[in-house]
């Protein structure tokens, strides 16, 4: 049960896309990420799906890094009146590795979500957030090299993949399907200048 984590909801900016809303999160988006974080649809390029309770922790997780690093995840909802459908944002990549200490950009979205452009459309305001507010000179993304999907998105936010840089995952067995990981960056003057 979430009141048994009592999580304390941090403040984030708003940000807003022609068809979405990137905003703080709130006690009522988590029934609805939870029912995502148990899809093995959404769940199949991650190691298992998440229980309630893991779901929960990872957002109350999320809020203590947004406390300390200033910045991180928000949640996403649709203008339309569709509502909450997911999470994008910015957070410090948590392991260890050769590209490390490094910022990172990331995305689940629902699925009914799919298909819509959202996740490109929220995780470019992500970009510009992390590049003209926070000042940030590069951020990665990464992905297991099967994730097809995840890779496409990084492509079209105008991301690079580092092929050099691709990487057995640190946290994940090494011989998982999930492994190698791909690795994209893109830097400040770059997506600036594509705007």
């Amino acid at each position: 049960m979430s009141d048994s984590l009592n999580i304390d909801f941090a403040e984030l900016p708003s940000l807003e896309t022609e068809r979405l809303i990137l905003r703080a999160w709130r006690a009522s988006d988590l029934e609805a990420f939870a029912a995502l974080n148990a899809d093995p649809e959404v769940m199949k390029h991650f190691p298992s799906v998440r229980s309630r309770s893991e779901s929960d922790q990872w957002v109350a997780n999320t809020q203590d890094k947004i406390r300390k690093y200033g910045f991180g995840t928000h949640a996403v909802e649709v203008k339309d009146g569709f509502g909450f459908i997911g999470m994008v944002g910015l957070s410090q990549v948590m392991f260890d590795a050769p590209f490390t200490p490094a910022v990172e950009i990331g995305w689940r979205l629902s699925r009914a979500a799919w298909g819509k452009g959202y996740a490109s459309e929220a995780a470019s305001a992500a970009l510009l957030y992390g590049f003209a507010d926070l000042e940030l000179d590069e951020i990665v993304s990464f992905a297991p090299q099967v994730n097809n999907g995840s890779i496409a998105v990084m492509g079209k936010i105008g991301m690079k993949q580092d092929r050099d840089g691709d990487f057995i995952h640190p946290m994940l067995d090494e011989n998982s399907e999930l492994n190698p990981c791909a690795l994209f960056r893109i830097e400040k003057a770059d997506f600036l200048s594509g705007l």
